[in-house]
């Protein structure tokens, strides 16, 4: 029921270690020259994939990837866990001690940040001329929030991983953005719900549904956080606990996987129910505690599992067949754009000085990982065709790689992050080995 064949394990086992050497391979190169390690990863997809390998060797290509009639579900398999375990680890990276002063620019750029930039991106969709890039679901209101979240999106991951390389995490500079990144991600990934719940019900809106849609999903966050923080803090370390005595990674693994299945039963994503576990475990726990599951989740993450992701969203994207780059290069200028003024005028309208509000802008530009699940989820939801699809992987690409660049110069440069950051010293990482368990 469960078997397969020995030729079958074998020829998997070959084209998934293909795929997941590349991808490690071209990530450690990629860093090497400063670029953000998903951008290697993904591309380890294309180097694989339909773009070079599948364009000039079709027949290689077919034979690695669809050998046998269950290769396929195998990759779709791993390529879920990969996404489960980024948005668990992404929870985890949450911010949870605040100043009042930090608190209060933390929530100003939250509202700055996502309200203007998903209603731009709302009105702004229909100049794109979304029709032509609709998917097989043929929802033109699922799509304008699909380019809405995408104008407004953050990377947490990738972002924590820019600040970790240049040794700022621990800046005020650092906390607030990752904070920023994670608060307005959870409202987005409400609307993502309420858009893949659109389009399973066929497209069809009304009030009710809409109400429904949200309400379940505040209705599990708030759920989550109330009944998931007093059951983790009172129950985890009694004596009666067995399965955290057994094991304590594998405790935390099955919580992360329990909430996506129920985030699944209840039509909200099941990426949103492995994002709000890590979060828990992050505010419910000590911290020493959450930052050994932090380790101990990234060890395995990082070596195997999103790698994998990250390179099976490469083997999906046809940038010869199904890729405009002019039509990219507009998304990408008024994406960065209009994301980037939302968050520097909200900064100047709470005093922060010019460079401080740039600073602050481009950062929360970064769409990373997170984007790229967006794609992710509106494609296999049948929201965006695949075309688009290419569109936002590489908009997520592309704006991890600018954020990067330009903080590179100014820590360079010995310029100022924020107020409060004057006498920063960057705090390098001193061991390579951290850099297979760092977040995309």
């Amino acid at each position: 029921m469960f078997s397969l064949t020995g030729q079958e394990i074998s020829h998997f086992l070959f084209a998934m270690g293909t795929l997941l050497a590349l991808a490690h391979l071209l990530g450690f190169l990629a860093e090497r020259i400063f670029i953000p390690r998903v951008i290697g990863e993904v591309a380890a997809g294309l180097v694989l994939g339909p773009t070079l390998l599948g364009h000039f060797f079709p027949e290689a290509f077919h034979w690695m990837f669809a050998g046998f009639e269950s290769e396929p579900k195998l990759f779709a398999l791993l390529y879920q866990f990969g996404l489960l375990l980024l948005m668990f680890n992404s929870g985890l990276k949450f911010q949870t001690h605040f100043s009042r002063e930090d608190a209060k620019i933390t929530s100003a750029l939250v509202i700055g940040a996502t309200i203007p930039a998903f209603i731009v991106g709302w009105f702004a969709a229909d100049l794109f001329n979304i029709t032509s890039y609709l998917g097989t679901a043929n929802s033109p209101l699922a799509m304008k929030i699909v380019i809405a979240i995408s104008i407004a999106i953050t990377s947490i991951p990738v972002i924590s991983k820019i600040f970790n390389d240049l040794g700022i995490m621990h800046t005020r500079f650092a906390k607030i953005v990752i904070a920023c990144a994670g608060i307005h991600d959870i409202l987005l990934w409400v609307a993502l719900g309420f858009a893949t719940s659109l389009v399973s019900q066929g497209g069809v809106f009304t009030i009710a549904t809409g109400l429904k849609s949200i309400g379940m999903s505040v209705g599990f966050i708030i759920g989550t956080f109330v009944i998931g923080y007093f059951l983790l803090n009172r129950l985890t370390f009694v004596k009666q606990n067995l399965l955290f005595r057994s094991s304590n990674l594998g405790y935390f693994l099955f919580i992360m996987f329990m909430l996506a299945a129920l985030a699944g039963k209840l039509h909200v994503e099941t990426i949103f129910g492995a994002l709000l576990a890590g979060i828990v475990v992050k505010f419910a726990l000590p911290k020493s505690v959450s930052e050994r599951v932090e380790q101990g989740v990234s060890s395995i993450s990082f070596s195997w599992f999103i790698p994998i992701y990250f390179a099976t969203v490469g083997l999906q994207l046809d940038l010869v067949r199904h890729f405009s780059p002019i039509f990219f290069l507009g998304f990408l200028l008024f994406a960065t754009l209009t994301q980037t003024a939302a968050v520097y005028i909200t900064s100047r309208i709470i005093k922060q000085d010019h460079l401080t509000s740039f600073n602050l802008g481009l950062a929360i530009n970064d769409r990373g990982g997170p984007g790229i699940v967006l794609s992710s989820v509106a494609y296999a939801s049948g929201i965006i065709n695949q075309e688009f699809f290419a569109v936002l992987v590489m908009l997520a690409l592309v704006t991890s790689w600018i954020p990067g660049t330009w903080l590179r110069i100014v820590v360079n440069k010995k310029w100022r992050l924020m107020p409060g950051d004057e006498n920063m010293i960057p705090m390098k990482r001193k061991d390579d080995m951290s850099d297979t368990k760092t977040a995309e």
